[in-house]
């Protein structure tokens, strides 16, 4: 090899070199914190520093979220978050989502935590980060008023639920032997039972107390569930654990001082964290 075939071939090495070194993580195929599940930054701070704190949510799943009469976005868990975001010195900015795709939009980092009466499972936690509980309540069949062929939960073994597909009560009808009628929400699953083209939903207790405060009970019948009672949280993505701290401390601040059980008697009428 003579020595200026050695010179080109030495300098086509270094620029080989450093332009590997210059690569994305992706591009090396890297595997980054971020790929790991948690996060490069401290998520708190930079909410902090930009004031604003992305919260994924329905907006179509009353009294939790939902839009009212002048199309504003509001309910409990609006509230709870408007609040909760105040109290870090920040504003909520909502980001409504469909429920079925709501984990993954907060999985690609459409927002920084979910507020939607999400129940604490424990596939969840492995996988996500909860807030201290801020709701509790249980599972109730709702069927239609002149269904008599419906009166416990174990009657439902072959009929059509209408479910919110990943939600906790979409997975207590499939343990009771019910099939599955997609729906996105609750208002959608109570419109297939008058119209009778599903049997029956599993829904929770407190969106059903709203129904039929806003609706009345005669077109429907509910039924309990022998499921215990379930714990509601705000989720978040793993690693993020002084945003989750300051959330907590805000959620346990607004018990203490009154606040948390104005918002629940505003929309309940009772203390809905017990």
């Amino acid at each position: 090899m003579t020595k200026k075939r050695s010179v080109v071939l030495c300098i086509i090495i270094i620029a080989s070199m450093l332009l590997f070194s210059c690569a994305t993580p992706e591009e090396n195929n890297e595997v980054t914190e971020e790929n790991e599940g948690t996060e490069s930054i401290d998520l708190l701070s930079f909410i902090q520093e930009s004031g604003v704190i992305k919260v994924g949510t329905e907006g179509t799943y009353p009294p939790f979220t939902f839009h009212d009469e002048k199309d504003q976005l509001t309910g409990f868990d609006v509230e709870i978050a408007r609040e909760v975001a105040a109290r870090l010195n920040v504003e909520a900015e909502f980001m409504e989502t469909q429920w079925d795709g709501m984990m993954a939009g907060l999985d690609a980092k459409r927002f920084d935590m979910i507020v939607n009466q999400v129940g604490i499972t424990p596939d969840r936690q492995e996988k996500y980060d909860f807030s201290i509980p801020y709701i509790t309540s249980s599972a109730v069949i709702v069927t239609g008023a002149d269904n008599e062929n419906v009166n416990s939960v174990e009657d439902i073994k072959g009929l059509t639920s209408a479910q919110s597909l990943t939600s906790n009560y979409e997975s207590i009808a499939l343990q009771y032997g019910a099939e599955i009628e997609p729906v996105e929400g609750f208002a959608q699953a109570i419109s297939l039972i008058q119209s009778k083209r599903v049997d029956i939903t599993i829904n929770d207790r407190l969106t059903v107390l709203d129904y039929v405060k806003q609706k009345g009970e005669e077109n429907i019948k509910v039924l309990p569930t022998p499921e215990e009672k379930s714990s509601n949280g705000i989720l978040f993505r793993k690693g993020n654990e002084t945003l989750v701290e300051a959330i907590n401390q805000a959620i346990e601040d607004m018990m203490e001082d009154g606040t948390y059980l104005e918002i629940s008697m505003e929309w309940f009428g009772e203390d809905v964290s017990k």
